[in-house]
């Protein structure tokens, strides 16, 4: 599929079919077994993916591609980032609004809409956690190179990784008729990566950091910086 039709399938899923799902998952409030491995899962990533930034971000602009809830926004605003957070789905985005501490309100520009708009302006840096996982690594090198021409230092981003149970929940979810398909994370191997990259005459700096495991979240860090 095209990056614009993935966009609208991931739009629908999140701003209509499973919202509350995840303003769940992002709360405090008691989830099953399951899903609590992938709160824990989303919780090591994020840290992760903060510490590859300085701790003091003040006067520091800070794309949050794929806010969803806000966890990572405000963890941004809290270095003392400008933080422009924004996602696909309105929905989740105005649940971040609302949970934003009221102090860090000022340092934080909300907006519901396409992570690649070039509208959004330039970044210092930008962080992209669980927010290309279902793209294939055409659509994913793009995003890289547009979001490159407009970061100055580093994109930390997640890609699902080619592993034997993501490889296997893959085919299993081609059996489902499309309209009966939540958006489903496209396995990357880095190295597949790296060369689409190339060939979209982008090489740049690309870097494998950890891979999260823990139970059904199953993530890749990865950090590039365009030349």
């Amino acid at each position: 599929m095209s990056y614009g039709t993935t966009l609208s399938r991931v739009e629908t899923y999140f701003d209509k079919t499973a919202t509350r799902t995840w303003e769940r998952l992002t709360s405090d409030a008691p989830v099953s077994r399951i899903r609590e491995t992938v709160r824990q899962g989303r919780d090591a990533m994020r840290d992760q993916i903060l510490g590859r930034l300085p701790a003091d971000l003040t006067g520091v602009r800070v794309l949050d591609a794929g806010c969803g809830a806000g966890q990572m926004t405000q963890a941004l605003a809290a270095r003392g980032a400008h933080v422009v957070a924004v996602d696909i789905s309105p929905s989740l985005v105005e649940i971040a609004r609302k949970r934003l501490s009221p102090d860090l309100a000022a340092r934080v520009t909300f907006h519901a809409g396409d992570m690649l708009d070039p509208a959004l302006g330039r970044f210092d840096h930008a962080v992209a956690m669980d927010s290309l996982i279902y793209y294939d690594s055409t659509d994913v090198a793009g995003a890289l190179k547009a979001l490159g021409a407009r970061t100055q230092s580093r994109i930390v981003f997640t890609v699902a990784p080619r592993t034997r149970l993501l490889m296997a929940m893959w085919r299993m979810g081609q059996l489902f008729p499309r309209s009966d398909r939540s958006p489903t994370m496209v396995p990357q191997s880095p190295t597949r990566l790296a060369t689409t990259l190339r060939d979209a005459g982008c090489p740049g700096h690309l870097r494998e950091l950890e891979r999260v495991s823990s139970g059904f979240y199953i993530s890749q860090a990865m950090e590039y910086a365009s030349c």
